[in-house]
């Protein structure tokens, strides 16, 4: 294209429009500046230089002398309720709901907090009574959340398990998981009141939304045990090997304790043989090595540990073959085996803890249920030292 000199009149006159734009948005940008109160700057000011305390009180005269700043109402109320000031989130929230000029998604936001500051407090009937309006809102799914958080700090496992349907429903993924420790919730709590057939009931109910409930099989071969079955026990403990292998040393001393009951103790020793050469264990190992004292002498029970610390070295299964040699040594050497033994025994005492892979708690009983992070099932079945965890 060949240039014309009608061209030099356009820049000129782009260059004015441009220039007209900004001056009207600076103008429109002072205003609107003019129109905010001096603590609303006050209050930046105090933000960017980290001075929270100080950043809270000016907004606060802000929201005093413009009601209007709706947004800043749930900023402070969140920010008061992560900082513990529960009272002080609640009338920022309180005051939201109640006003008549708030738009209808406003309102359900300023309920939504509202429920958040009730469960903080710990007043759960009402934030239940708040999440339960939300249902048919956009905070639907947060709403059911927190409703299960309720639910399970009530131990209330009926409405949890009404809930862990409804989010399925909601979002296409399965919480079968958490359904079936909710029915063995329930289970557990029949057996304390010696109810045995509501309690098998709920556990089968457990295995029906979720087939690889370990502990529920677990807890069916205890009731099996606690009946004078135990061969309905080894039945059902058997299974756990297709449902999740690494479950299997949680249930290795029950088993032994049941063949044992049959009088089949060869068949017991072979089984837990056959888990331990396909998933080593160390609490495996440990009850075979049980079972082979007793049942072979201590020169069994010690070729047995020694094959298995070739085949896979730990300390702990160091410390149980000095526990063997201790039976057979001459007096003449023990003091020096019992030497070696005490200091692998205190050092080994951190790797023999069970740890949260949430939270990180550990200790040296297993729980299906962190006592810290209430996770479920989130604690490994393995000793610290097998997961590289322990040191």
């Amino acid at each position: 294209m060949e240039f014309e000199p009608w061209m030099l009149l356009v820049f000129p006159l782009f260059f004015g429009m441009g220039w007209l734009a900004a001056r009207i948005d600076i103008k429109e940008l002072l205003t609107e500046s003019s129109a905010l109160p001096r603590s609303y700057f006050q209050g930046l000011n105090f933000l960017l230089n980290e001075q929270q305390d100080k950043a809270i009180e000016a907004f606060i005269e802000v929201v005093k002398v413009d009601p209007q700043t709706v947004e800043l109402h749930f900023a402070l109320g969140s920010l008061f309720r992560r900082r513990g000031e529960v009272d002080r989130a609640l009338r920022m929230h309180l005051n939201l709901v109640e006003r008549a000029d708030l738009d209808e998604d406003k309102k359900q936001h300023a309920l939504f907090e509202l429920g958040q500051d009730y469960l903080k407090a710990g007043i759960l009937d009402r934030a239940e009574e708040i999440f339960r309006q939300l249902l048919s809102t956009p905070h639907a799914k947060s709403s059911l959340d927190f409703l299960l958080e309720i639910y399970q700090k009530e131990k209330d496992w009926l409405k949890a398990i009404d809930i862990t349907q409804r989010l399925t429903v909601l979002t296409g993924q399965s919480h079968a998981k958490e359904a079936a420790f909710f029915y063995c919730e329930l289970a557990a709590a029949d057996l304390a009141h010696k109810n045995t057939d509501a309690a098998n009931t709920h556990l089968e109910q457990a295995l029906d939304v979720y087939a690889h409930s370990v502990r529920a099989t677990i807890m069916l071969g205890d009731m099996a045990m606690a009946a004078q079955n135990p061969a309905r026990a080894i039945e059902i403990w058997t299974r756990i090997e297709q449902q999740d292998a690494q479950y299997l040393p949680l249930a290795a001393e029950r088993l032994m304790k049941a063949y044992l009951e049959t009088g089949k103790e060869n068949e017991g020793v072979a089984l837990l043989r056959g888990y331990q050469e396909k998933y080593p264990s160390l609490d495996l190992m440990n009850v075979l090595f049980h079972a082979l004292l007793q049942r072979d002498g201590a020169e069994a029970a010690y070729q047995m540990v020694r094959a298995e610390l070739q085949r896979n070295p730990t300390l702990l299964g160091l410390d149980k073959l000095l526990e063997a040699r201790l039976l057979e040594v001459t007096e003449k050497n023990r003091a020096d085996v019992e030497l070696v033994k005490n200091l692998v025994d205190k050092r080994t005492r951190s790797l023999a803890m069970y740890r949260c892979t949430s939270c990180g708690f550990k200790a040296r009983q297993f729980y299906w249920h962190c006592p810290a992070c209430h996770g479920w099932e989130t604690y490994s079945p393995r000793r610290s030292e097998e997961n590289g965890l322990g040191i």
